[in-house]
């Protein structure tokens, strides 16, 4: 049963994330009526702040990162639900003034926490000294939680002695888009694709997050973490769980995730054995990205570094749903477009009674496109116009659900607003629970080990391009072409 909390409790909250995402969230469900009214929403952070001067920093960071026409009475209105304690989370002794700063909890008190994983054992042990554990609080984990099975169950494991996992709440921020909640819609409540929807009637499924930007202020992160733990890890495991799952007895935050966790326990191992077949790394050399001349990683990094800056993997999951259906997943920096998509192709009809009168057929193709656009594209075949004297002409016509024009007249939300008014209420669905972290950590530890194991450094590639031509030959040994 759902039980929102009175109190919001927000760790990082001076930080970037805070300023574009989770500060423009909280006013966007605030100005919509959707917080519980009284919640107030705490920040904390090593800033000498008080409330006044918080206030001002978050109404700041509100008019840099929202649209100009926001309404200035609910600005005012959220603004007075802030107030700010100034402390440093790795001095257990000041949780003490945060627990006064809060002051009565017994409504609930959900916290977010954004820090430095370092500061995980201080913050989890400050809480619990300052009665701020207790079983009315929960907890939301921002990534990055360790960066191998070992350090994530290490952080798992310290969290649990505080925050039982029904209070534990692990974010991944790509589980609050509303195309990414679609995938379950389209599968389940519609009654074509679910009987296709196996190793019978698709042929391969491509997924692609594909990014244009390079560094972009992240250089000591990223060059510890590389594109493997950065997004394959997280989000586009997420997303494969999600179309690779069966279908869930009913739509809640038990039944979807024991489902997702048996696709990801049921992930081909990819070992020394296999990794220079079936994984491509590379690294992005100086070139061009819309029109613009950038330099290359190491360049931007100002030191050599063999972290992968791409990576494209294919993946199998061994179940009697998938056998056979290869799994290829892509992903990199300063690419030569900036897209998240999710394509499926079906296989082809058994028989073309068309070939005899010179109509060639493409199979099906179902494209869900998360980013920049939000849209899904069922790609079909069509008779072109004609009398057809000189033979039949075929032609693969998209069926178009653009989710921004079928839903014009709804605001698009923010992934975030989701997720923190999920937090509030205690709704679990959308957050990932630990035997889904584990297992996809163990998947990609075996990657990695396989790596180290035959010595496989990033090969590199022009900034701009769709990343090495070692990608192209990982999918056209199958016959198969990138969606592009």
């Amino acid at each position: 049963m759902r039980q929102p909390v009175g109190k919001l409790l927000l760790f990082g909250a001076t930080g970037d994330l805070a300023q574009r995402m989770l500060l423009p969230s909280l006013y966007g469900l605030h100005a919509d009526g959707l917080l519980p009214e009284g919640l107030t929403i705490t920040g904390t952070a090593r800033h000498a702040y008080d409330d006044a001067a918080y206030r001002e920093f978050a109404k700041t960071a509100l008019e840099e990162h929202l649209p100009s026409d926001r309404d200035e009475s609910a600005l005012a209105g959220f603004l007075e639900r802030l107030q700010f304690h100034s402390m440093d989370a790795s001095q257990v002794e000041g949780f003490k003034g945060l627990a006064e700063k809060l002051g009565d909890i017994s409504g609930g008190l959900a916290i977010f926490l954004s820090t430095a994983p370092w500061l995980f054992a201080p913050t989890i042990k400050g809480l619990e000294a300052a009665g701020l554990a207790g079983a009315n609080v929960r907890i939301g984990l921002e990534k990055p939680l360790g960066n191998d099975l070992k350090s994530s169950r290490e952080i798992n494991d310290l969290v649990a002695l505080a925050f039982p996992e029904e209070r534990t709440f692990r974010i991944d921020h790509y589980l609050g888009k509303e195309t990414v909640q679609n995938i379950l819609a389209l599968r389940f409540g519609n009654a074509m694709f679910e009987p296709i929807w196996n190793a019978r009637g698709i042929d391969h499924v491509q997924i692609t997050v594909s990014e244009t930007v390079g560094l972009e202020g992240r250089a000591g992160y990223y060059d510890d973490v590389g594109a493997l733990r950065d997004m394959v890890q997280n989000h586009m495991l997420q997303l494969l769980a999600l179309i690779a799952m069966e279908p869930p007895a009913r739509f809640d935050g038990t039944a979807i995730r024991d489902e997702k966790v048996k696709v990801l326990r049921s992930l081909r191992p990819i070992g020394p054995a296999e990794v220079q077949s079936e994984t491509v790394i590379g690294q992005y050399r100086d070139g061009a990205v819309n029109g613009e001349i950038v330099r290359g990683y190491t360049d931007e990094l100002e030191k050599p570094s063999n972290t992968e800056t791409f990576v494209a993997v294919k993946a199998h999951v061994d179940s009697w749903r998938w056998q056979g259906v290869p799994f290829y997943l892509r992903t990199g920096k300063r690419l030569a477009g900036r897209q998240s998509e999710i394509s499926i192709q079906f296989k082809p009809v058994p028989h073309s009674i068309f070939a005899e009168r010179g109509g060639q057929l493409q199979p099906n193709t179902l494209v869900i496109r998360l980013q920049p656009e939000e849209y899904i594209r069922l790609l079909v075949m069509a008779k072109e116009p004609g009398l057809d004297r000189e033979g039949i002409r075929l032609r693969e016509v998209p069926l178009d659900l653009s989710l921004t024009t079928a839903f014009a007249n709804t605001r698009r939300r923010i992934a975030y607003e989701r997720l923190l008014l999920d937090l509030i209420e205690g709704d679990p669905t959308l957050f990932v629970r630990r035997d889904e972290v584990e297992a996809q950590w163990e998947w990609i530890d075996g990657i990695r080990a396989g790596w180290k194991a035959n010595d496989m450094k990033p090969k590199p590639y022009a900034s701009g391009s769709w990343g090495p031509s070692a990608s192209v030959g990982l999918t056209e040994r199958d016959g198969v072409t990138w969606n592009e």
